[in-house]
Formats: structure tokens, sequence, C-alpha cells
């Protein structure tokens, strides 16, 4: 297999200079800790949209999709449709209800719907789900690169996490921001150009690959089993991904604190649907991806050699068959879909260290207050505070950098690309996406805080017992979810009333 050729390495050094530059050129505007963790809450709702898209769409997306579909077939797609549940629940019920309180920490609300106690718990079971899903994502690239070009593994991780911590830390969430955008085109322009080559090289074109994919039987997309120990099927791809949607946009500070960097709630809300008209097919295209290559490989199968990770399908067919300097534009949006996680990360995990435990305030941007209006009111901040808030930040944000980094390097140990976030998800997330419905649903409105620690106890034995029984990882979020609303809610009634929650703090 051939590899970089220097045109290859030229492309993807100039890129990777060009996201620590823009880094670079925003720490100019760094003046307060709100510009730095919500970039002044003066972003266009497109902007937020595609950043909070290149954030969930690491090098693990990028690289596990198409093996998924490679490998086994599209009865995966499913999880699409559950977006179009997600989207309107987010949308309608928690959207409103965080912008109207001024929210820089998603867990702020949990403290003032139930206590302290729960913000606490939720911000220390973020800290650990992103902390390793970030090392998954360091690792994932690193690996398959590694595959594919010869490079080190650890090599590769400190490319992509080193760099990433740099432009992060320095330029804050408006750099992330901006150079979410950045990557999301190169992503988007990498995976189109994969399809097309796959189609282009295989006898009878993009219909021919299609009908070898399906008599190899990589274009099932249909399995309607109820059994919760078959590892994809209809019920679970839906259902499933509802419930591990809705801990990304619900519960997950990367996403929330995205949204909150609009500059109203309608512009929040736009993001948030214009995130859906992207996705779908956007994600689409990925699945695509892995059927093409299948339909390739099938007419070429001498082509394909015994990969050492199956997740090295992507590159290795890059490297291999597409002329420079393609590889080193596909190796850049590799890289570049794994940055686009690790920034907004990092950049959250300092959010939360510093509002949920280190009890930092930020001046309050209501969600009728224009920019205009928040500015003035920063202007009044003692700046020697604000500049001494933005370094902590900065230092907060090199750490997790540097935590993750290291991390990445063992992060192979945790399984599949596919399966493995999702399984942190859900052990993790779905008990608190209980807990969030228990906050925001009047019909839980007598649920306290001790109440809702009961049912989140009982949601996290219901995941690890899920997973233990060989239940597919599909419905671990969901399975945690539902048991926690619902014992929550039962424990309510056993335990004294709690205080009537403050009006302006209800759902």
């Amino acid at each position: 297999m051939k590899g970089l050729t220097p045109s290859d390495i030229v492309v993807f050094g100039v890129y990777m200079l060009l996201s620590v530059g823009v880094g670079v050129w925003f720490t100019r505007q760094q003046k307060s800790l709100r510009s730095y963790l919500l970039a002044d809450q003066d972003m266009n709702y497109v902007v937020v949209a595609i950043s909070v898209i290149a954030a969930f769409f690491s090098g693990i997306s990028y690289l596990g999709i198409p093996a998924e579909t490679f490998h086994n077939d599209l009865r995966i797609i499913w999880v699409l449709a559950s977006f179009l549940i997600a989207t309107p629940l987010t949308a309608t019920l928690f959207l409103p209800l965080f912008y109207r309180m001024g929210l820089v920490s998603v867990n702020e609300y949990l403290e003032k719907r139930f206590d302290r106690r729960l913000r606490v718990l939720a911000s220390a079971l973020f800290i650990a789900r992103a902390t390793i899903w970030l090392a998954i994502a360091v690792y994932a690239p690193a690996l398959v690169i590694s595959a594919a070009t010869g490079w080190a593994v650890w090599v590769s991780v400190l490319i992509c996490g080193l760099s990433t911590t740099l432009y992060t830390s320095l330029g804050g969430m408006k750099a992330v921001l901006w150079t979410d955008t950045l990557q999301f085109v190169v992503l988007l322009l990498g995976v189109v150009v994969v399809i097309a080559a796959a189609g282009m090289l295989t006898p009878g074109g993009f219909a021919g690959a299609w009908q070898l994919a399906e008599e190899a039987g990589k274009t099932r997309v249909l399995d309607f089993s109820l059994g919760p120990m078959i590892r994809v099927t209809f019920w679970a791809a839906l259902l499933g991904g509802v419930a591990n949607n809705l801990v990304q946009m619900v519960t997950d500070q990367v996403a929330v604190q995205r949204y909150l960097t609009a500059k109203s709630l309608p512009e929040a809300t736009r993001a948030l649907w214009f995130k859906l008209w992207v996705t779908v097919p956007m994600v689409s295209l990925f699945y695509l991806t892995g059927t093409m290559l299948a339909g390739y490989y099938r007419a070429f199968p001498d082509r394909l050699p015994e990969l050492t990770s199956k997740d090295a399908l992507l590159p290795y067919f890059v490297v291999s068959t597409l002329p420079a300097p393609l590889p080193g534009l596909l190796m850049a949006a590799i890289f570049a879909a794994t940055m686009s996680t690790v920034s907004a990360g990092i950049n959250s995990l300092t959010g939360i260290v510093m509002v949920d435990f280190g009890r930092t305030r930020l001046a309050h941007h209501d969600a009728g207050e224009t920019t205009a209006e928040a500015a003035g009111d920063a202007e009044h901040e003692d700046p020697a505070l604000a500049a001494a808030q933005v370094r902590q930040a900065r230092l907060l944000t090199t750490g997790f950098g540097l935590l993750v980094t290291v991390l990445g390097c063992f992060a192979g140990l945790l399984g599949t690309l596919v399966e493995a976030p999702n399984r942190i998800f859900g052990l993790l997330g779905g008990p608190l996406l209980g807990v969030f419905f228990l906050g925001a649903l009047s019909l839980t409105r007598r649920v306290g805080g001790t109440a809702a620690l009961v049912g989140m106890a009982a949601g996290t034995l219901a995941c690890l017992a899920a997973a233990s029984s060989g239940v597919s990882f599909l419905w671990y979020a969901a399975l945690g979810a539902v048991t926690t609303f619902v014992l929550g809610g039962v424990a309510s009634l056993a335990l004294p009333r709690p205080s009537p929650v403050p009006a302006a703090d209800a759902s």
C-alpha cells in the first residue's frame, strides 16, 4: 500500500496550521469568562448548528459508521428517524427552559429544580463521560491513520490532541465555533469524495456497487424483531436512538453550551432545527459510504487485505486508491472531525468545573436581553477579575486537553468505535436523562431531590444489569431513562412532598 506523498503531507500540515491560527486570532477577543465560554452570545444560528453537528461527528463517526455498514448492513440507519422525535422534544420542552433561566452549565437547572446534590452528581458524571468519550475520539483516527500510513499511534494522538488543545485554550468558544464550521466543510467534502470514488471505480458505477453490496447482504434495512439481545433492530435503532440523542441534546454540556451562544431563544431554536435538516442527509452519506465500499471490494476482493482494525477500512481505501493530494485532504478531514469534538468537549469541561464546582458566576444574559445590552453589562464587570477568570479557564482547558491526549493512548481498551460511545452515553447518560424529564414535566412536579436520586440509582443498576446480560448497546440509554423516571416518580409517593418549585425556576 502506498503511503502519503509530500503533497499529501503539505495539505495536511497547512490545514492543521490554519486551525491553530484561528485560535490565535480570537485570543485578543477574550475579555471575560462569558466571552470565553459562550462567545458573547452573539453567534448566528447557522454557525451554532454546524458547531453542534461537528462536535458530535468525530473521527468515531467518520470511521465507525462506514465500517459498521461495510461489515454489517443498513439496519442501524433507523437511528436517523430518531432525530425526528428527539429534536421537537428538545425544542419545545427543554430549550426554552434552559434559555429562560440564563444557564451556563446545564446542570444548574438540576440544583434549581431539585437540590445541590443532583447538580454535583450530574457534573461529575458529565466529566467522566466526556473525558472517556474524548479519549476515544482522539484514539480513533490515531489508530486507523497509523494502520493506513505507518505512523506510530502516539504520534497521531499527540498531533491531534495538542493542536486542538492549543487553539481551544487560546481562542475559547468563538475559536471552537468557527473552526468547527471550517472542519465541517472539510469533513463533508471528504465523505463525498470517497463515495464518488468508490462508485466510479466499481464496474457498473453506483448502481453496480449497490447491486454487489445487495448480493453480499449489506443493504438490509428492516428487522422488526423484539428481542433485546439482537444487536441492531428497527426498534432498538429508533427508540434507543431517541434516548441516545436526547442524552446529547438535553443533558450534555457540549450541545447545550453551544445553543446558549445564540443571540436569542428563537435563534437557538432555529439552530436546533437547522441541525436536524443538515444531520439527516449528512449521516445518510456516512452510511452510504460503507455500502459503496462493500460493493467496490466485492468487485475487487484482492485489493482488501486483512485489516488490523475493522475501523481502518476508510483510511485504507483513501491512501491506497485516491490520487494525491486527496489522501492528505481526507486525513485532514478525519482529524477535522476529531478536533471538532475534542475542542467542544474540553471547552465544555472547563465550563462545568468553573461554574458547577468553582461556583463562578457570570453576568446574567436574559432571553429578552439584546447582545448590546449584555455587552454593556459586561463592561461593568471588574476587568482584573474577568482577566483572572479567563486565565483560569485557559489553564483548565489546557489541563483537560492534556489529560484527554494522554488517555487517548490507552482508549483502545474500551471496545469498538460504534459500540463504545453508545455504551458510555447509555450507562452514564441514560439515568440522568430520566432525572431531567422528572424535573421538566408538570406531572412529576412533586418529585424532589431524594426521589430523583432513588430513581437515578435504580436506572444505573438497570443499565449495568443490561450490559452484563448481553442486551443490545442501543437500549442502555432508554432503559436507564425509563427506569429512573418511573421509579423516581414512585419513590416520590413514599417521601414527604418537597417545597414548591419557585415560579421562575419551574418548567
